[in-house]
């Protein structure tokens, strides 16, 4: 998706709850050599959603930090698109609570988006394409989950919660977005069944004909369809299912770890699934510097990748002024541990 209208991010917020538990917890209650694991997966941690805490009460919380950075009048908001694998309804949008816990004006559409851990960036091009086609003055769109793994299963060990929201519009853009593309196939690497609480996964299926596949591919294609070179960009973000398959896409690409290192946070977070790249984003925003080039890519199961080229704008500045809305870093600094027996009374891990 390319033209030569200019539309971007005009503010961005994020959340990520409290809770966290560690790797250790978890693998005592596995009976796995909790040194190994976190080798393996380069994970120390993740977090873990309150018993009060859902995709909803998550996107609210993201869309309220995103708005409290700006002056801009919710009403004014045209559009909001929230993506997430674990909406709380079958049949009751996520993104009509948004609206109505921001105060938007009732005349705007709203929908939520479905496909695995990329919802929320499809979610993100949707909300850009109605800004240059006009159909919308700002949108509202991003991705949260509070993902869920069952007891016993290696998604345990980094199955989380978090999301990121990101207000889009063509006035103080702090962050143009230059171009998106995707790459998809019907690749069955993860998937739930109607009915079903846990998800099922392909075991190491969801490494090399999937996540990798799809995040190089879509990569190389945005690269290719730009002229830009790995070397243009001084942020790289991925999806980060765990640490490891992060730390491998970005080296197969050729980024270095100073490209990569700002929008790795599933070591300490998880993976957030529909937020994971997007708070991987709101993490590099916090620390770009106008001019600076941003590269993400997500991925999703089942399966596809978006990829998108940003550039940071002077107006990232004045965006900071004075803003005391909590960054990347107090989520991340701000937490406290749980025991698994404590992470099971939550309510999440054995009752969804």
């Amino acid at each position: 998706m390319t033209n030569n209208i200019k539309a971007g991010i005009v503010s961005y917020g994020c959340y990520i709850p409290r809770y966290r538990i560690k790797t250790e917890e978890i693998a005592k209650i596995q009976g796995q050599d909790a040194e190994a694991v976190k080798k393996s997966l380069v994970l120390q941690e993740k977090s873990v959603p309150g018993i009060d805490e859902d995709t909803i009460t998550i996107s609210v919380e993201a869309a309220r930090n995103c708005l409290r950075k700006t002056n801009l009048d919710p009403g004014r908001i045209d559009a909001i698109y929230i993506g997430s694998e674990s909406h709380p309804y079958a049949v009751k949008p996520t993104g009509t609570v948004v609206a109505k816990a921001i105060n938007a004006d009732p005349r705007l559409t709203v929908a939520d988006f479905e496909f695995a851990c990329k919802a929320g960036t499809a979610a993100v091009q949707a909300g850009l394409a109605m800004v240059k086609a006009d159909m919308a003055e700002y949108s509202l769109c991003g991705g949260s989950d509070t993902a869920q793994a069952a007891p016993g299963d290696p998604l345990e060990y980094t199955a989380a919660a978090g999301g990121a929201l990101f207000l889009l519009g063509k006035n103080n853009v702090i962050a143009e977005i230059k171009h998106t593309c995707s790459y998809t196939t019907d690749t069955p690497d993860f998937w739930r069944r109607k009915h079903q609480k846990y998800p099922s996964h392909g075991g190491l299926f969801t490494g090399e004909p999937a996540y990798f596949k799809h995040i190089v591919s879509s990569t190389k294609l945005l690269l290719k369809e730009t002229g830009m070179k790995v070397s243009d960009f001084n942020y790289a973000v991925f999806h980060q299912p765990n640490g490891k398959f992060y730390l491998r896409a970005a080296k197969l690409l050729g980024f270095s770890e100073e490209q990569y290192k700002d929008g790795l946070l599933c070591p300490l977070i998880g993976n957030t699934y529909s937020g994971a790249s997007l708070i991987g984003l709101c993490n590099v925003l916090d620390k770009a510097k106008p001019g600076d080039k941003i590269l993400l890519t997500s991925y999703g199961s089942g399966a596809g990748s978006d990829s998108f080229y940003l550039e940071v704008a002077d107006a990232i500045e004045e965006l900071r002024k004075g803003c005391k809305v909590p960054d990347v870093k107090h989520y991340l600094e701000n937490k406290k541990y749980v025991t698994y027996s404590e992470m099971v009374k939550l309510g999440r891990e054995l009752h969804g």
